[in-house]
């Protein structure tokens, strides 16, 4: 199996348990605070924050990991180790920069997201003070984030992402039970406020990033060594002035950063005009329960099968580099190939999936009430992931082949088509609107990405459009074969009515679909075509 391969898996595994944990945990979560507008205010508060937060957790690490692979190839490993350590004093300072517009600027964005900005509970009864207060309280995050992010590119540029996995998936545990603990805390044992409750819910950002960093400092001081000793042995010095040396790295961060924060820019377009747009067609009454139901309940569902990009695009960028750097070109072209195919085998069906049962899984998550409107947005909503998956690898390929400029002009370009769009699109379906702007945006800047690689490097999407047509193929009988399902086991199990009723249906539906498309992805010989490799646990299931 290929490097691409093992470290997309890696990766992956610790994102999707990453995403999965931070997706079951709003079952409680939703439990202790019964209101649909404490999700809300969750939402408004992790939205700003997310912007700020990506220029490290997305930005910078992946920046780090292409200088110090393309270093590493030029076997100039005291460089990698140079910039290692300017990395962590250039983003100590900027992170505590971040921490200070957020938290005294709390004020002015919480008054953006309002309608009203006099500070007076209206629409969707959240105040202004209330946002302004959850803001600051995940503000402090910002502060240690930045300089640990510059650790975890540096593990991915030498093509080791197990330090990242572990402790993605450390802060996430961390941060859940500090999270679920405190909310426990202040509404059962006190009996306090709800937003003093979200207050220390987005605090645990702060615990959880803390825990990340002991995690990663085990694994420093292990491989300290190590990597030292490289370093030591090699046989030309680096002469690379630092001034250069700072400069090329934010080069290479600053599209990553833009990259990065698409998604939370997206939903900072939706918190501005949402409220207020659906206001003027007369459903402000739904605001809250939308807002939630979109950018922050479907969305926990929607970034799982994203997870898969995530890591892809983690894992795939040292290897571009490198294949890149030493003109390979068949094996850059492979490598594009299978990246771009990863996606589409295994996000498509994901999405096609989650779109079909969306409200037997909204109602197992989330809970029956007002069903009718919660679980067809996620049903809408699905398909945008898959967007969400091909922009960030294709971002990622761009950055591979040194065209990262161009992948700042795509999203842009997806920018202004949410900013032009949005508002006009709610008007004329309600909710659903919002999810059409973020859709028609993110598409747009996907197409651009795959343009400028075709005309860039010469490379055919031959390969890519048959098997995807395949995988389209095996989906269709995948939703055939849902709909059978749920029309079957709907005549004796009350899936519609109940909750324990959508559990059993979902566990089933999730079972006979995904059995059904993986059965002919493996039989066709798909899954191993693409993945470079026999697919051993399917092996056994399948006996072959």
């Amino acid at each position: 199996m290929s490097n691409i391969v093992k470290g997309t898996m890696l990766l992956t595994g610790a994102t999707f348990l990453s995403k999965f944990l931070g997706m079951i945990y709003i079952i409680p979560f939703n439990m202790l605070i019964d209101d649909p507008n404490g999700i809300t205010l969750f939402a408004y508060g992790y939205t700003p924050y997310n912007i700020l937060i990506t220029i490290s957790t997305i930005g910078v690490p992946l920046a780090v990991s292409k200088f110090v692979s393309k270093y590493n190839a030029l076997e100039d490993y005291q460089t990698g180790l140079r910039i290692f350590r300017i990395g962590i004093i250039l983003m100590s300072i900027t992170g505590f920069l971040a921490f200070l517009i957020l938290f005294f600027g709390a004020e002015f964005i919480a008054e953006l997201t309002k309608a009203n900005s006099q500070g007076q509970a209206t629409g969707n009864n959240i105040s202004v003070a209330e946002i302004t207060m959850v803001l600051r309280m995940v503000s402090f995050a910002l502060i240690i984030i930045p300089a640990m992010s510059i650790v975890r590119g540096f593990f991915q540029g030498h093509q080791s992402m197990g330090p990242t996995a572990v402790s993605q998936v450390v802060e996430q545990i961390v941060r859940i039970v500090f999270l679920l603990s405190a909310v426990f805390i202040i509404i059962v044992m006190l009996n306090g406020e709800t937003a003093t409750a979200i207050g220390f819910a987005t605090f645990a950002a702060f615990i959880g990033a803390l825990a990340s960093c002991v995690v990663l400092y085990v694994y420093w001081r292990k491989r300290k060594p190590a990597i030292d000793r490289r370093a030591e042995q090699q046989l030309k010095a680096s002469t690379i002035p630092t001034k250069e040396l700072v400069k090329e790295l934010f080069q290479y961060a600053g599209p990553f950063v833009l990259i990065g924060i698409a998604t939370p820019l997206y939903q900072i377009i939706d918190q501005i005009t949402f409220e207020r747009a659906m206001k003027a067609i007369g459903q402000g009454d739904i605001v809250g329960l939308a807002y939630g139901a979109i950018n922050f309940n479907a969305h926990k569902l929607v970034i799982i099968p994203v997870a898969i990009a995530t890591g892809l695009s983690a894992a795939i960028l040292p290897a571009l580099t490198k294949s890149f750097n030493e003109q390979t070109k068949t094996v850059l072209f492979k490598q594009i190939n299978q990246a771009l195919q990863i996606v589409i085998v295994l996000i498509v069906p994901a999405v096609v999936g989650l779109s079909m049962l969306s409200d037997l899984a909204y109602g197992s998550l989330f809970g029956m009430n007002n069903l009718e409107i919660t679980g067809p947005l996620l049903g809408w909503y699905a398909p945008v992931g898959l967007l969400f998956g091909l922009f960030l690898v294709t971002s990622s390929i761009l950055q591979g082949i040194n065209q990262q400029r161009f992948a700042v002009i795509s999203l842009s370009g997806g920018l202004l088509i949410k900013i032009l769009f949005n508002i006009q699109l709610i008007h004329m379906f309600g909710a659903k609107g919002m999810i059409f702007g973020t859709a028609l945006a993110v598409g747009t800047a996907v197409t651009l990405n795959l343009w400028r690689i075709h005309t860039s490097i010469q490379f055919s999407f031959k390969q890519l459009f048959k098997r995807t047509l395949l995988v389209c193929i095996f989906s269709i009988i995948m939703v055939v074969i849902l709909w059978l399902t749920k029309l079957l086991f709907g005549t004796f199990i009350p899936y519609e009515e109940t909750r324990w009723g959508s559990v059993v249906m979902l566990i089933i539906g999730v079972t006979f679909g995904g059995s059904v498309y993986l059965w002919f992805a493996y039989h066709s010989t798909l899954l191993q075509r693409v993945l470079g490799n026999k697919v051993r646990v399917l092996d056994r299931i399948f006996k072959r």
